[in-house]
């Protein structure tokens, strides 16, 4: 275990808290900051809570309201429906989270005493999100020690793995079952399983379902 100190970026979900079972098993000292953007569901914020409380990890939750004034999206407005048509970027896509996000969560890290953030973006099931690539997350990395003149290291654990890799990597954690059915993915709110058609949750299950296979093809080897 590294002697530092790290700010897991956290919605509650699969991903986030994959990754917040990774940083605990890697640094000494681990806090979560927890976005407030006027997302459909308290239920997200009420999750990552919960979450936070039961693994005895401080939890922050700040005001981001102003995003969801600036690039109305589906996971925010109930008048915009949950859709990717081809060519263009899925309505669940909000202008500019990521980038807030982290450069929030980088300003809290430093006045923590933090090198570490840990966000659960990802290339490989990206969802054709543009501020879920490397690229993007290596540019802003830069810009962010620059900006505060701080060593910041953005770690992002899942970057390269699918879904399937995903849930490998929390049963190497020891969190298969706690991520199974303590997280929240859905769009529609539903914890766990979720709804189970909305292209979240396809995605969550498709990963599910190919990683228990593979487990399954592994034990009877």
């Amino acid at each position: 275990m590294k002697k530092e100190k790290a700010v897991v970026v956290f919605s509650g979900g699969q991903d986030s808290t994959t990754c917040l079972f990774w940083a605990m098993e890697r640094f000494s000292e681990v806090e979560a900051v927890t976005f407030n953007y006027g997302q459909r569901h308290k239920l997200e914020l009420d999750c990552a809570a919960e979450i936070a409380k039961e693994l005895n990890i401080k939890h922050h939750i700040l005001d981001m309201s102003l995003l969801n004034q600036l690039a109305p999206n589906a996971l925010t407005r109930d008048d915009i429906a949950i859709e990717q048509k081809e060519g263009e970027l899925p309505t669940t896509f909000v202008d500019g989270r990521n980038m807030l996000f982290l450069t929030f969560a980088a300003v809290l890290a430093k006045q923590l005493g933090a090198k570490h953030i840990v966000t659960g973006v990802c290339e490989t099931d990206f969802s054709g999100y543009p501020d879920c690539r490397d690229i993007f997350v290596k540019s802003l990395n830069v810009t962010l020690n620059l900006s505060m003149d701080y060593p910041f290291v953005i770690d992002t654990p899942l970057m390269w793995l699918n879904k399937a890799q995903t849930w490998e990597l929390s049963d190497t954690l020891g969190a298969f079952e706690f991520v199974r059915t303590r997280t929240l993915t859905c769009y529609n709110g539903i914890i766990a399983d979720g709804c189970g058609a909305c292209p979240a949750c396809e995605l969550r299950k498709k990963g599910l379902d190919d990683y228990l296979s593979m487990r399954l093809q592994g034990a009877k080897r």
